[in-house]
């Protein structure tokens, strides 16, 4: 045992060595000179017209670009291509900024906006609503609204309902309610003819804040502008009732749908089904399956979805396989979150193995696991105490290029040391190392207490590793 514990502390320090040397290193990022940019941009005269042969060079560019991994190399490489006398066109400028604005680096992205405005170059709409989405993501309403007023005066663009619809949206979901209402009632005044997907955002809005008299009046508004109300409107409010529990008001409102020529599609049929099941009838909501059929809508996943969730909630597994095997007569082929419906179902009651099953049939039919499906069957292993079942598991996860959650690395690393599996625990800190995953001094102190309490000679181990994590 103590020539064992000597091995797996050398091991456990150099794993420490490698996890802890850059542990309290501030973020560092290269920086580049971009101050006199536009500056030096504005005193060179416009360009002519390009080129056929100046619209080739834009080419290597643009293949480049969509290569490069790193925002900041790209927009290295965007800023050296200028130097050199390139002559980009829109394509490669929209390349460069949709890569940064997912970056988040969006003082990047108004630097590559200030060439694009300098250079007039003609744009298309999709460009800046894809922008004013990222603004959103990142709450810079402000930016978002400063570039939808820009976009008609300062580009070479012209708006349409597309970019307000999506400026309205990016009030709603970021819960600017006031804001979203008063931009919804200028639409008018600033040119625009609100359509089905202006009034579908408002009601998605009042239904979220649970308002149904308010989200009724905006459909009202809807009706008497004679504006045709889409699948999604009845869609948003039938998902509400069925979620309050109002199911018979949910099923009249549909009525009142079919009635008016409108015919539900698989998600307005899976929003019913889930309020039955909620109420305890799945009997009624499968019939809801034939139901659809019967009308012309044919059934999907989602509506499988429905009742899969169902049946694993209430612990019905034997019932939820059998629904794979309907599909599988039916010709509906599961997907992923069909699987990890099931899979995680089967890690909780403590079938790891017939999950682990699962993982591997589904990827015998064609259907790819993703990382939660692995990190399911991983934490289910360890839950029932099978490390090393779970780190067979965790290396196929590695080789899929997904990444456990930092729990599980403790979990599997703790269980296989209290098995005797000190390589195999040393590897997983290892394979840590490699994919750049570092535990913090908190977790280290409880990763090695947990595992090594009982052993005196690591004492000094467990004080070096919090030393060289402070």
């Amino acid at each position: 045992m103590n020539s064992r514990l000597k091995a797996f502390s050398l091991r456990l320090q150099t794993s420490i060595h490698h996890h802890s040397r850059n542990f309290n290193c501030p973020y560092s990022q290269s920086s580049h000179a971009y101050g006199g940019l536009r500056e030096k941009l504005l005193k060179q005269p416009r360009p002519h017209k390009p080129t056929r042969n100046q619209l080739r060079e834009a080419i290597p560019f643009l293949d480049q670009i969509k290569q490069c991994q790193d925002p900041d190399e790209a927009l290295s490489m965007f800023h050296r291509y200028y130097e050199m006398g390139y002559c980009l066109d829109y394509p490669s400028y929209a390349s460069i900024i949709y890569k940064l604005a997912r970056a988040k680096k969006f003082e990047s992205v108004d630097t590559v906006l200030n060439f694009l405005q300098a250079r007039d170059i003609k744009c298309q709409e999709a460009l800046f609503i894809a922008l004013m989405r990222h603004y959103g993501k990142a709450q810079l309403i402000d930016k978002a609204v400063g570039l939808f007023r820009e976009l008609g005066r300062s580009f070479n663009c012209v708006r349409t309902i597309q970019s307000f619809n999506t400026m309205l949206n990016v009030f709603v979901v970021n819960d600017r309610v006031c804001e979203a209402v008063d931009f919804f009632k200028d639409g008018s005044k600033m040119g625009f003819k609100l359509n089905p997907v202006s009034f579908n955002i408002m009601i998605k809005m009042w239904l979220g804040k649970g308002e149904w008299e308010k989200a009724r009046q905006v459909f009202d508004e809807m009706l008497e502008r004679e504006l045709e109300p889409t699948v999604v409107t009845y869609n948003s409010q039938i998902g509400f009732l069925c979620k309050r529990g109002d199911v018979d008001d949910a099923k009249i409102f549909f009525e009142d749908m079919v009635r008016k020529g409108k015919r539900g599609n698989a998600v307005t049929y899976a929003l019913l089904m889930e309020g039955l099941c909620n109420s305890g009838k799945f009997k009624e909501a499968k019939k809801m399956m034939f139901d659809m059929e019967y009308q012309g809508c044919k059934v999907e996943l989602v509506n499988y979805g429905v009742l899969m969730s169902d049946l694993t909630t209430r612990r019905l597994t034997n019932e939820a396989k059998g629904l794979l095997v309907e599909m599988k007569k039916r010709r509906i082929k599961p997907d992923v979150v069909m699987y990890n419906i099931l899979i995680n179902s089967l890690c909780k009651e403590g079938a790891a193995l017939e999950a682990y099953k699962f993982l591997v049939d589904m990827q015998v039919k064609g259907c790819e696991p993703n990382a939660a499906t692995y990190r399911m069957v991983v934490d289910g292993f360890c839950r029932i105490g099978d490390f090393v079942g779970g780190l067979k598991v965790l290396n196929a996860m590695l080789c899929s290029k997904h990444f456990p959650r930092l729990e599980t690395f403790c979990s599997l690393v703790i269980g296989l040391i209290r098995c005797g599996e000190v390589n195999d625990a040393c590897f997983v800190l290892e394979e840590m190392e490699r994919w750049k995953m570092r535990l913090n001094s908190g977790s280290w102190e409880i990763l090695v207490s947990e595992s090594c309490f009982n052993h005196e000679g690591v004492t000094g181990i467990l004080a070096d590793i919090v030393s060289s994590c402070e």
